[in-house]
């Protein structure tokens, strides 16, 4: 049975049981994205993330995003999971897994997924800094050229 699924969450995210789930006999290719906390952002020190969420429209669009990804790239198994609260430096804030007959599908499935839930999805970004008030930051650079 193939899998499609999309989550919110305010816990850290283990990607080891979100990898087994992904498991598939007929796939060739997994690909997976981990979206890291790190120290530094347009020039300023950061010493954390906090992301609010609006949750219901989030896991909705999510789970349409998950759906057009399998479909367009012809995608076995596809799951994608962002945190929301607030996030050290190294916690992963969003994690996309495919899997598909080859690896470019899945390269390109992985893709386009990353992409659209820094398009489409309501959440938003908040760093705070070391030596500077906390602000809220638009993620400008999601698109891939």
């Amino acid at each position: 049975m193939a899998l499609a699924l999309f989550d919110i969450s305010d816990q850290p995210i283990n990607t080891q049981p979100l990898i087994a789930a992904l498991e598939y006999d007929q796939a060739g290719a997994l690909v997976t994205f981990a979206g890291w906390v790190r120290n530094h952002n347009d020039g300023k020190q950061v010493n954390s993330l906090e992301y609010q969420v609006y949750q219901e429209l989030a896991i909705n669009e999510g789970f349409k995003i998950i759906t057009e990804a399998k479909e367009k790239y012809d995608l076995h198994q596809a799951i994608a999971i962002h945190r929301s609260g607030h996030l050290k430096i190294g916690e992963t804030a969003v994690w996309v897994g495919t899997v598909a007959s080859h690896r470019q599908a899945a390269f390109q499935g992985t893709q386009y997924v990353i992409d659209q839930i820094k398009l489409r999805l309501p959440i938003w970004k908040k760093e705070h800094y070391l030596n500077h008030p906390a602000a809220w930051v638009y993620c400008s650079h999601h698109h891939s050229h």
